[in-house]
């Protein structure tokens, strides 16, 4: 009788072992997915607020003090314009670009007279530090006649600068892309007010 109490008490004591370290592990991987879903959320808002500033900020694209055209730059990857974005009456120098995974945006203030934008003084944020685009550009760059003409849209590369007058902002965020769930795919539209030409 003893040998069969005991050899139940061994079965007891491996099946709560087996129990506790199931339980055990529920909790760690529902903890691990409810703060990955978590930090998604967090990117999500954060690329949100960031794509939103940025369609606004691009809108208002104007010429730079020192008489720049309103587009510096415009690549897959990186946009660089003047506006007055601090609502300050000084147009600035404003930059946005992708580096790894990071979208990040640069301002210069003018300055000088005659006036500058001196480089070494670019005041530089992260806007979101989860863009999974790959291959797929963050900026697209559109003529006026778009979307009637899309034959010659998107604008190649060196029709960009003086051709633009609508670009696309596309971005995927995903904190860990090797997990579920998919890439968030935030876009927008939007046309450079001060560049249209059919008004």
């Amino acid at each position: 009788m003893k040998a069969f109490g005991l050899l139940e008490s061994i079965i007891a004591l491996a099946i709560s072992s087996l129990l506790a370290i199931a339980i055990g592990s529920f909790v760690v991987s529902t903890y691990r997915t409810s703060r990955f879903a978590e930090e998604q959320r967090e990117a999500i808002v954060s690329a949100r607020r960031g794509i939103d500033t940025l369609v606004q900020e691009i809108r208002s694209a104007r010429a730079g003090e020192d008489g720049s055209y309103p587009i510096q730059a415009a690549e897959d990857f990186s946009f660089t314009f003047f506006g007055d974005i601090d609502g300050d009456s000084r147009v600035e120098k404003v930059r946005y670009w992708l580096e790894g995974s990071e979208l990040k945006k640069g301002v210069i203030e003018p300055s000088g007279t005659p006036v500058v934008y001196p480089t070494n003084t670019e005041t530089i944020r992260l806007l979101s530090p989860y863009v999974r685009n790959g291959t797929a550009p963050i900026f697209r760059y559109y003529n006026g006649d778009y979307p009637g003409d899309v034959i010659n849209n998107p604008l190649p590369t060196p029709t960009r600068l003086v051709q633009t007058k609508i670009m696309h902002v596309f971005l995927e965020i995903n904190v860990d892309a090797s997990r579920a769930p998919n890439s968030f795919v935030l876009e927008s539209l939007t046309q450079l007010r001060n560049l249209k030409t059919n008004l």
